[in-house]
């Protein structure tokens, strides 16, 4: 016997809220590496410094002419400064004509 009285239906309500950020049209993809430039991301987590040192040599043996901008250049991406740092990035990383970035490395 059914004494809810809601024969059997019930109202349901979606878990997740709206889309709070819109979709945009990602980069194209370079066709290759060759001749470009790469800038290095760090969140000074882990061991970036050792891993973009290594990536860094690997790369240049297989692709040639590219050029890095190091990790340095750009602060932590993860600090107390955090803010500035990324909201400068744009600026800065077309002063310096990257054309690709690697971000890393958070663990």
């Amino acid at each position: 016997m059914n004494q809810s009285g809601n024969d059997g239906h019930y109202d349901v309500y979606w878990p997740r809220s709206p889309r709070q950020v819109k979709r945009t049209q990602l980069a194209p993809r370079l066709n290759t590496l060759e001749g470009k430039v790469v800038a290095q991301l760090w969140d000074f987590l882990f061991k970036g410094d050792q891993v973009f040192e290594l990536l860094e040599e690997e790369i240049k043996t297989r692709v040639p002419g590219i050029r890095f901008v190091n990790w340095r250049e750009f602060g932590n991406t993860h600090g107390n400064d955090e803010r500035e740092v990324v909201a400068a990035l744009p600026a800065k990383l077309k002063a310096m004509g990257v054309d690709a970035v690697i971000s890393g490395i958070g663990a």
